[in-house]
């Protein structure tokens, strides 16, 4: 996975850009070797962030995570044994989420903060910074676990801007290095229940194997050519890359502004072009805009697609990760004129007791 060849498949399918000649590569090699060892470092300081901290003795750990996908992450290794509490609240734009300062409070007692990092929840990391304790362990997952070379840059998070896509949780992979680096950084906070952790880290790892081979049972019923997505937020360019999939666009740009009329009509002619049998809006964020799409290109607008709202409501067997990614891949194979029956059979349940709180 490279940065270039995002931008080529991405920009000119949202912006018909001709060419792609890349401004990346014509970089001079130093610049280059610049970009990267400031990247390099920056993971560097990440993973060393996630293994600050000292052990904690004859009491539970508390926790506190941002988005509700890492907080259902984070549920699935602890279980029962620490306190987790989300603070991000479920369908609301975690990019430009300002979280009220009575969240403060959360970050002052908390010995871990799991945030997923790569300027996702930068407001909230901030207040974070501001009031965790000095021996607290604050770890960006995602900074931490995704190479450099592997950040995709695209029309929603340009590479001028200096902030990459930060939506590892569409692959399943990547997820299963989140959930390593958390059972790594449990395991040493908490010693007496490594083992626990870790028994709980192998189960979640066979969910997920199970989720991504039911997957792909259900992306091999559809052709090639029609494996193709045109979404509301641009949430699944490295599930695009794992699998083999097209994102030939998204409607919020980086400004998180409506399209320009000009962009509209480019995509309206894209899709007619792919010839997918439908496009994807958010169950969150409604697109009017979106909608047109479809209608003027022929296509079935499918407008309940979820990007970190997890399914049904805490307490529910389908409120979690696993469950959204269940949700979102069915959604996706039939609307596509796939099977989904194996994706459909899966367990979604989580596997330790959850006890985290999901903010409403």
């Amino acid at each position: 996975m490279t940065k270039n060849r995002f931008s080529c498949l991405i920009i000119p399918a949202m912006l018909l850009v001709s060419g792609c000649s890349g401004d990346a590569t014509d970089q001079t090699a130093d610049s280059t070797k610049t970009s990267d060892r400031t990247a390099s470092d920056a993971q560097v300081r990440a993973r060393s962030q996630c293994d600050a901290g000292a052990p904690v003795t004859g009491r539970r750990l508390t926790i506190v995570t941002t988005v509700a996908p890492i907080t259902s992450m984070v549920a699935n290794i602890v279980g029962d044994l620490a306190s987790v509490v989300g603070v991000v609240p479920e369908g609301t734009n975690s990019h430009t989420f300002e979280p009220a300062p009575s969240v403060a409070e959360n970050f002052t007692e908390a010995d871990i903060v799991f945030t997923n990092g790569l300027s996702l929840e930068d407001p909230t990391k901030e207040l974070a910074r501001e009031n965790v304790p000095a021996d607290a362990t604050s770890c960006e997952l995602g900074t931490s676990v995704l190479p450099v070379a592997d950040y995709v840059y695209d029309f929603s998070f340009p590479e001028d801007g200096g902030k990459p896509n930060p939506h590892l949780w569409t692959n399943p992979p990547m997820v299963k290095a989140y959930a390593t680096l958390i059972t790594q950084v449990l395991s040493r906070r908490d010693p007496a229940n490594a083992a626990a952790f870790q028994t709980n880290l192998t189960a979640f790892s066979a969910r997920i194997d199970a989720l991504e081979t039911a997957f792909r049972a259900g992306s091999d019923t559809i052709p090639q050519e029609r494996r193709a997505l045109l979404t509301y937020h641009d949430a699944y360019a490295y599930f695009a890359d794992r699998y083999g999939w097209r994102v030939i666009g998204a409607i919020q740009p980086s400004s998180f502004d409506e399209p320009t009329p000009k962009d509209v009509a480019g995509l309206i002619e894209q899709v007619k072009k792919v010839g997918v049998p439908a496009i994807f809006g958010s169950e969150v964020f409604p697109s009017p805009v979106l909608q047109q799409i479809g209608k003027e290109a022929g296509v079935r607008y499918v407008d309940v697609l979820r990007d970190d709202d997890l399914p049904g409501k805490p307490g529910d067997d389908g409120h979690s990760w696993l469950g959204l990614m269940k949700f979102d891949y069915v959604t996706i194979i039939e609307a596509l004129g796939g099977d989904a029956s194996a994706l459909k059979a899966l367990d979604t349940t989580d596997v330790a007791p959850d006890r985290a709180a999901y903010p409403q």
